[in-house]
């Protein structure tokens, strides 16, 4: 099932429920569905990658707002990117551990021959190629940067 129809499907189930936080949350993931079908170069159809990438920036917009919030003590517009954050994560692939990335970034680093902190563009390339939508952009930048330091 394509992306858009599970949204529209939970949607429904969410208005069924009264479901506040899933109907904000399910409601800004179609919205921004329809803006990114509708943008140039789309053709009014998104490929997986592209639904992920969408879904990832919606999740890093909430986590940049989030911690806005929090550092100025406004709890209850925390709570709601909290909640935002939750439903539109279901929706992503499971993301990978630490140990997990350590582990293929490392082999990713040794195959490719990076050594130094000059190779990290070459190496962010191919993680990113083979990890994409596994885990966070900003958690493989650093542990590229750990071994690519060493």
């Amino acid at each position: 099932m394509a992306l858009e129809e599970k949204i529209m499907s939970d949607l429904k189930a969410a208005m069924l429920a009264k479901d506040e936080k899933s109907l904000r949350s399910l409601r800004a993931i179609k919205a921004a569905i329809i803006i990114a079908k509708t943008s140039e170069g789309a053709g009014g159809v998104l490929k997986e990658e592209d639904e992920i990438k969408l879904l990832q920036k919606l999740v890093k917009q909430r986590k940049d707002s989030l911690e806005i919030f929090e550092k100025q003590n406004r709890e209850d517009l925390a709570q709601k990117e909290k909640e935002e954050i939750e439903v539109i994560e279901k929706f992503l692939p499971k993301q990978m551990s630490q140990e997990e990335l350590k582990v293929i970034i490392g082999s990713i680093v040794k195959e490719s021959g990076a050594t130094a902190p000059a190779d990290m563009g070459k190496v962010m390339g191919l993680v990113n190629k083979q990890l994409a939508g596994k885990a966070d952009g900003k958690t493989i930048a650093r542990i590229v940067s750990e071994f690519l330091a060493l």
